[in-house]
């Protein structure tokens, strides 16, 4: 027990920040979208437009008519499915407007969303439906089945329901019952029902040991860092902000989803992204801020349209992070389309953005600091949050010196769900351990400049997605002529990192080739988690406690793999 309260402590040490932070003005999600939606000077103003290109489709609606369909849609789930506060639901939903009702619904009666990537396998699917304790999931029509077959083996899943454009299209109640929740309960939709520190998200991430760790945010920490970006970047009532990233990431919900609600602007959202749009809908939809990762900027320049038929003059930057950012990508980006790079850094447990480039740099100071190190500077902690660099004993270090960048304040997350064992890991001497080696630079008025130099965890970041090697290594193994295979990040110019395979045969004299292993992962793996090359090797790396040497395989195959670089792999 005191372990545990030793823990929590730490947690609650690394979500403060006193002396730099403001408190948001509401108890609770309720509270602040009704702030919002029957504010008069709002309600007859556009505030979400939903693009679909394969479709033709283009769905706005006005703060009155979100504020409407949102108090409608919280009523249903609670009258028809028994939610409200407390309560847990998963979503494998793509862009669509529909997903972002369904998320405002649930935040209003103080409902936790877990989103899930409806890409993920099964068995992780299945993973986190059953580790979350989700009573309720909310699907598109095509997975229906497949969470329907699902539902007799979690024992907390009573609903799955399958939305469209329709709204609820169908859905499968079990009988099992729940002391704590039922449909005939009063509805519970006073602001006051709900509060700042309820749970409003829990996103799973990949881990590099063992199963996906759930990170939750709470209502508090979406307001938090929305506050935060659009104080950093001066949104305000006329902005625009476009959404081509997924909405079950951080990024896609907190930036183009909370933020434009915050500031009083609005939102336009893409079904998906797509280069041939991308400048049009700029243009047409009088854009002022888009958040991309790497890898869409490298899509971006290989398209090399003309954009000189299009007006993007109100278009202030791109904001970009998620993933490594090359400093020659930024260059030729900025240098081609004279749009700004907004630079940042933040992770799923510090919510999203911790830190920015400044926007008061001239042309010359924001070139030093993107392109003059050896990486581009991913910028100044936000209000609300501070960051440092800490060496193995949790020692702060002085500038231009390597060790783990550190963050401390609103924006972290309240803990890993049910995982004791990542919480106590993960949040020490007060502080977040983001895994991740940096450095600062201090500027000439004194304020810290941050620069990403590695990674201390093995993820594989591929184009802003964290991807865990593990599950490449499982499928490798299962190759009956393989003997040891361990995947592997290789630096590569369109998605920032791509996947290698490094494999050992169990007969080196009847080896499979390169194409057999790529076809056998191509049948178990979706196409960004397939390697993209194979190396063989006859030496098995592991340390003598059992570990793979992964990093230092890594380190000694960069030269082997540095030819790929430049190299656009595409699905076959």
């Amino acid at each position: 027990m005191n372990l545990l309260n030793d823990v929590r402590d730490h947690i609650e040490q690394a979500r403060d920040a006193s002396g730099h932070t403001t408190n948001v003005p509401w108890a609770s999600f309720a509270e602040f979208f009704r702030s919002r939606v029957y504010d008069p000077q709002l309600t007859m103003r556009n505030v979400l437009t939903f693009c679909d290109d394969e479709r033709r489709l283009r769905r706005t609606y006005t703060y009155a008519e979100l504020g409407a369909i949102v108090e409608r849609l919280a009523g249903v789930f609670h009258s028809r499915f028994g939610l409200t506060r407390g309560d847990r639901i998963a979503t494998l939903l793509f862009n669509h407007d529909v997903t972002v009702l369904t998320y405002f619904a649930a935040w209003t009666l103080g409902v936790a969303v877990v989103p899930i990537n409806i890409e993920e396998p099964p068995e992780k699917k299945r993973y986190i439906l059953e580790h979350s304790e989700v009573s309720t999931v909310f699907c598109w029509q095509e997975a229906y089945e497949e969470l329907c077959a699902l539902q007799s083996d979690i024992p907390t899943l009573r609903h799955v329901i399958a939305l469209g454009d329709a709204g609820v299209l169908d859905s499968n109640r079990t009988g099992k019952k729940s002391a704590s929740n039922g449909a005939a309960r009063s509805l519970r939709h006073s602001p006051s029902s709900s509060r700042l520190e309820d749970h409003a998200l829990i996103v799973y991430t990949s881990g590099t040991t063992g199963p996906p760790k759930g990170v939750i945010l709470t209502v508090a920490n979406l307001l938090v860092d929305a506050d935060a970006i659009a104080s950093w970047h001066g949104f305000g009532l006329n902005d625009r902000l476009m959404c081509v990233l997924p909405v079950h990431h951080v990024n896609g919900i907190v930036v183009t989803l909370i933020t434009p609600l915050y500031c009083k602007g609005s939102l336009v959202l893409n079904r998906r992204f797509k280069t041939n749009t991308f400048w049009r809908r700029i243009h047409e939809e009088q854009v002022t801020s888009v958040s991309v990762v790497p890898t869409l900027l490298e899509f971006l320049l290989d398209a090399d349209e003309d954009i000189t038929p299009y007006d993007v003059s109100r278009l202030g930057g791109l904001i970009c992070g998620a993933g490594p950012l090359l400093k020659d990508t930024a260059a030729r980006f900025e240098d081609r389309f004279g749009v700004p790079i907004r630079h940042g850094y933040g992770l799923s447990e510090t919510t999203c953005y911790s830190c920015f480039l400044p926007n008061d740099l001239t042309e010359e100071q924001h070139r030093h600091w993107l392109t003059g190190y050896e990486f581009p500077s991913v910028g100044v902690p936000l209000r609300h949050n501070l960051m440092t660099i800490l060496d193995e004993r949790g020692r702060s270090l002085p500038p231009a010196t390597r060790g783990e960048i550190c963050i401390r304040g609103r924006t972290v997350c309240a803990g890993y769900f049910k995982r004791e064992d990542a919480n106590e890991a993960t949040f020490q001497w007060g502080w977040f351990r983001s895994g991740d080696e940096g450095f600062y630079l201090v500027d000439d008025s004194g304020r810290p400049f941050f620069f990403v130099s590695g990674r201390l965890k093995e993820l594989i970041i591929r184009g802003g997605v964290n991807i865990s090697p593990l599950e490449i290594d499982d499928v490798l193994k299962t190759h009956q002529a393989v003997k040891f295979a361990m995947a592997l990040p290789f630096e590569n110019r369109y998605y920032g990192e791509e996947i290698a395979a490094y494999v050992v045969p169990k007969d080196p004299a009847a080896a499979p080739s390169e194409a057999d292993l790529l076809a056998h992962c191509r049948m178990r793996l979706p196409f960004a988690k397939q390697p993209k090359v194979v190396l063989f090797g006859d030496d098995v790396p592991y340390t003598s406690t059992g570990k793979p040497k992964r990093l230092e395989l890594k380190a000694r195959l960069a030269g082997t793999l540095a030819p790929y670089r430049d190299t656009q792999f595409r699905d076959q």
